[in-house]
């Protein structure tokens, strides 16, 4: 069959559906923002300054929308915590800036992310396509690690599902709970996280501090097994 290609008008209104796509959903987030996590869609719609018709015309039902809410935490959330380490500095310096990059974010909309992952539990995940990225993108952080320290990769794409699974849940338990300081739990995540990974790689024959050393360089470090 030949390739359907789209005429102009209808490539205009693909794009300007995009487009106020993603002012509703800049909208929905100050209204929630602003309304709490319990907030619902009629409440979003007039917070918006728009009617509930208006909402349903560009999104598919409430499951569509917090959905597209989803990935746009999840995009502010790479877009801060990503540079944070992927900077030079000691591999424990760049897991705390990342964890302090992540909890910032999610301090920034509290009632986005409680809204978000209590709606996951009542049915769709909003969360899903965000996570999926976020995972992705550690996945290919730590493979990258790992054949640095040249070891099998294997690890990477659970230790990628694991961190996220993780920030989930603490973000969630720290945002209801409001029991310590941001400072505080992102000193405790960053401790786990660190000795997570640097009790892993020495049980793999490489410590993971081997990669901090001056002038250490992508294959230039013998996994232990290899050395003895």
């Amino acid at each position: 069959m030949p390739r359907q290609v789209k005429d102009g008008r209808s490539a205009r209104w693909d794009a300007h559906r995009e487009e106020r796509r993603t002012e509703l959903v800049l909208a929905a987030v100050a209204a929630i923002d602003d309304l709490g996590p319990s907030a619902g869609i009629s409440e979003i719609a007039r917070a918006a300054g728009v009617s509930k018709p208006v909402l349903y015309r560009y999104f598919d039902g409430l499951d569509d929308l917090y959905a597209a809410v989803g990935r746009w935490g999840a995009d502010e959330v790479m877009r801060r915590l990503l540079p944070a380490i992927l900077t030079e500095a000691p591999i424990r310096e760049r897991v705390g800036r990342g964890v302090e990059a992540y909890l910032a974010t999610i301090e920034l909309h509290p009632h986005v992310f409680l809204l978000l992952v209590r709606h996951r539990a009542a049915g769709t995940d909003p969360l899903a396509d965000g996570k999926a990225a976020i995972a992705a993108a550690f996945a290919r952080i730590l493979g990258d690690t790992l054949r640095e320290l040249g070891v099998d990769t294997g690890a990477a794409e659970p230790w990628a599902q694991s961190l996220v699974g993780m920030g989930l849940a603490t973000g969630e338990w720290w945002l209801e709970r409001q029991t310590m300081s941001r400072a505080a739990v992102g000193a405790h995540l960053t401790s786990f996280i660190w000795h997570a990974f640097s009790g892993t790689a020495e049980e793999l024959g490489v410590p993971l501090r081997s990669l901090d050393a001056p002038g250490a360089v992508p294959g230039s470090i013998t996994p232990l097994e290899e050395r003895r």
